[in-house]
């Protein structure tokens, strides 16, 4: 990216193949257990909507989501570990809440790991309320599984 306070473009694009590389990448960085090339090649194929966000030529970061009857369900969401903590989440979550709400969408849930107390926060901070927990849901370290709360928002 550019120096700081040197104006940037920043926009939203699907995810095609041929980008795939570099969402890898990202994801590599960002988890333990991260997604791999065909969890995102069967995302595509099942039509689910992958958008990535950019800063000129920088990936900083995309979310998959799933359209249900009346509402949407957000599958993963990343923003590189470099540009974390920079409010791109924030972005990535109210592309989620428009693109649900252009599908009619009534609701958008999650899924996010017990252990993850700041992603929580920002879900929370973006309105998002839990409504659940989902028993040894993610795969965790030492052939171990960690909870999942489920979180909500109303569209």
């Amino acid at each position: 990216m550019q120096a700081q306070g040197t104006p940037i473009e920043v926009r939203m694009e699907s995810l095609l193949p041929e980008r795939l590389d570099a969402v890898l990448q990202v994801e590599q960085r960002a988890y333990e257990h991260p997604w791999n090339r065909t969890h995102f090649l069967d995302a595509l194929e099942a039509g689910y909507q992958a958008q990535l966000l950019w800063a000129d030529q920088t990936l900083l970061g995309y979310f998959v989501a799933m359209k249900g009857v009346d509402e949407v369900h957000l599958l993963n969401i990343t923003v590189d570990p470099v540009y974390q903590r920079q409010g791109w989440a924030r972005i990535l979550l109210e592309a989620l809440a428009i693109w649900g709400r252009s599908q009619a969408a009534q609701w958008a849930w999650l899924e996010v790991r017990v252990g993850n107390v700041r992603a929580m926060q920002v879900y929370e901070s973006c309105g998002f309320r839990t409504m659940g927990r989902r028993k040894d849901y993610y795969p965790a370290g030492g052939g171990q599984r960690e909870d999942a709360l489920v979180m909500c928002l109303k569209l």
